[in-house]
């Protein structure tokens, strides 16, 4: 009966022990994907960072930080923003950084996500704030090489890359964006009396130049007001009043006066 139970007891102790060198060994055994690093801390000190693949730590002495080294898509919600001539606006924009150095990720900052986010909202409020509203609606690719080049300066102590900045919506008070219709539509009209002055002014001319061609032939307008007389007669009129120069009628006397002489 004794010898039962320190058997029994004997396999606890027994099963405990491989229990215990099972969760050692489990915590001993890293595995880092590709995209991955693991930033390994011994005893509170920085060892570097290791991966990917399968490595090992030790147990209870060691402590590993997973870091993902792939491009992250950052959205900088609206900002209200004053312009340089006094313009509210709310504009939105839309970052992309990696993780360059892992171990700078995580021991020179907290949280190198939100550190980033609010870089970016504040950068895009100092940037747009040195713009007029008209620069910032026809140079978006200066905004944004701006608004890159700034976040990107604060966050390489940390080992944060910002590749790209874009700026994605700029949202006009009501009142500005029907000024800019009436604008717009101000502009549409005064190109469109440019064009039509345009038009007169060069038909003048032609008028001038035909004038002054059928000046130097009598019979050309005798010949144009028989064209009209042709375009009239299309119509189907029943009473056509005419008139006709007098060079036309001295050229029918003549005609019959050299009839009459013959």
């Amino acid at each position: 009966m004794d010898f039962g139970n320190i058997l029994t007891s004997l396999g606890c102790f027994i099963g405990v022990i491989v229990l215990f060198l099972f969760t050692i060994g489990s915590s001993a055994i890293k595995v880092v994907q590709e995209y991955e690093r693991g930033v390994v801390f011994r005893l509170g000190r920085l060892v570097g960072a290791k991966g990917p693949g399968l490595f090992f730590i030790i147990p209870f002495i060691d402590r590993m930080v997973k870091v993902d080294t792939r491009v992250i898509t950052l959205d900088i919600p609206a900002q209200e923003c004053i312009t340089n001539d006094n313009v509210t606006v709310k504009v939105d924009a839309v970052a992309y950084f990696r993780i360059l150095d892992p171990s700078q990720a995580i021991v020179q900052v907290e949280d190198y996500r939100r550190a980033t986010w609010q870089v970016a909202q504040t950068s895009l409020r100092n940037v747009i704030g040195q713009m007029e509203l008209d620069e910032l609606l026809a140079h978006r690719e200066k905004i944004n090489a701006q608004l890159q080049r700034i976040i990107d300066e604060h966050t390489e102590p940390w080992g944060v890359k910002v590749s790209l900045v874009e700026v994605k919506d700029v949202e006009l008070p009501q009142s500005m964006q029907r000024a800019m219709a009436r604008q717009a539509e101000a502009e549409r009209e005064k190109r469109a009396k440019i064009i039509h002055a345009a038009g007169e002014s060069e038909a003048s001319q032609k008028l001038a130049e035909a004038a002054h061609t059928i000046s130097k032939e009598p019979a050309a307008i005798q010949l144009r007001y028989l064209q009209t007389l042709t375009e009239i007669a299309v119509e189907k009129n029943s009473t056509i009043v005419f008139p006709l120069p007098i060079e036309f009628l001295r050229g029918l006397v003549d005609l019959l006066g050299i009839r009459e002489t013959e």
